[in-house]
């Protein structure tokens, strides 16, 4: 076997059966499978001809003080973007993404730049009514699971994709930190998948129940819609699926409805609250809580305002006044009262007053003698005469 040198590359020859065979054309030609030659002076003379560029032994070496130095930049080629494996910055809250909700809620009213406000159906204290709302203790009184209309007016047009959100939250501070939630009779009676939500959207299919995964207080929203032709305001169906007397439940704890006008992306439009009240008859309720409210307020107005103690002068003039009933008594006093209502019973006590006082002056004195009365019967004459 012999080989030769070409520009190429080394060529092999072998001779089989008195003929000679060409193996390879060249180095990169050669097979995988091929076997070299046995010969170490044809394997130097082959590795001698195959060219390599860049030479192995030519490759140029840093300085052994750049590795000391820590200095690793004279190691990089000139151009090399040093920023190039810098994270990049953590990325904000992406759009479409609905923020976490505090921990405790804003209960105070903002009608904020569009001017949110909210109407409720007038309905009266009839026994009958399934939900009515009370103006004077901003409060919604309905029964379980019976819809209540809302009517929910802005004053300018608001922004695509606009939403509203109910939220339901305890009144009192002790109890503000816990998740109303349905009690758990009522939630094994639904076969909902939102079965422990307590308010519900009525009549929209587009409406979406979420539970926030932090504070774990449950909402619903339902899309804003435009108010309808020859209308100013947008109405929504709002249903409370538990009494607020269901023990494992609200459990006689007042409750709080947040109302808020929000953009896709959770910005808080506009917002408004009103305390909700779950019970069997709504117009008995609202009636009777109405009349403890205007008795309270009257109390503590009358607390405030309560007269000074009488000088002994006034005593003096009232005992006289009182002791004697022809005479007349000629001071006169004011008081200012507030309020209609009270200012016509104060009105009927005095002119009743004033009505015995005429009558007791209209009356003649009579003198009454202590006589023994006349027999009814002659037996008693008969006896007198003939003593």
């Amino acid at each position: 076997m012999t080989t030769t040198s070409s520009k190429t590359g080394p060529v092999f020859f072998s001779k089989q059966g008195g003929q000679t065979m060409m193996e390879g054309t060249g180095f990169e030609g050669l097979a995988l499978g091929q076997d070299l030659p046995d010969s170490q002076d044809s394997f130097a003379e082959l590795w001698g001809n195959v060219s390599v560029s860049p030479p192995l032994l030519n490759l140029p070496l840093a300085h052994h003080n750049v590795w000391q130095d820590g200095n690793m930049e004279a190691l990089l080629p000139e151009g090399f973007d040093e920023k190039l494996f810098e994270f990049p910055p953590e990325v904000s809250t992406a759009d479409g993404v609905t923020p976490p909700a505090s921990t405790v809620p804003v209960t105070s009213d903002h009608p904020g730049e569009f001017g949110f406000q909210l109407r409720f159906q007038k309905s009266g204290t009839a026994k009958s009514v399934t939900s009515t709302y009370s103006e004077i203790l901003n409060k919604l009184y309905c029964q379980l699971a019976k819809t209540s209309l809302i009517e929910v007016l802005v004053t300018k047009e608001l922004p695509t994709g606009a939403l509203l959100r109910a939220t339901a939250v305890y009144k009192k501070s002790d109890h503000v930190a816990e998740v109303v939630r349905r009690c758990p009779h009522h939630q094994k009676e639904d076969a909902a998948d939102h079965s422990s939500h307590l308010i519900r959207v009525e009549g929209s299919q587009r409406a979406q129940y979420f539970e926030d995964p932090n504070t774990k207080r449950q909402s619903v929203t339902v899309p804003y819609e435009l108010p309808q032709l020859g209308t100013e305001m947008t109405t929504i169906l709002l249903s409370f699926m538990c009494n607020s007397s269901c023990m494992g439940g609200m459990n006689r704890r007042p409750i709080l409805t947040i109302l808020t006008l929000e953009t896709p992306e959770g910005l808080v439009l506009g917002r408004r609250c009103f305390e909700v009240r779950v019970c069997a008859c709504p117009g008995r309720d609202r009636k009777s809580e109405e009349i403890k409210s205007k008795t309270q307020i009257g109390t503590k107005q009358t607390t405030k305002r309560k007269n000074p103690a009488p000088t002994p002068n006034t005593s003096e003039k009232k005992a006289k006044s009182a002791s004697s009933a022809e005479e007349e008594d000629k001071d006169v006093f004011v008081l200012r009262v507030r309020g209609r209502e009270r200012y016509e019973w104060l009105k009927k006590i005095h002119d009743g007053l004033e009505l015995l006082d005429r009558e007791r002056l209209s009356k003649p004195t009579v003198s009454v003698k202590h006589e023994a009365a006349a027999p009814s019967g002659g037996k008693r004459l008969l006896r007198s005469d003939s003593e």
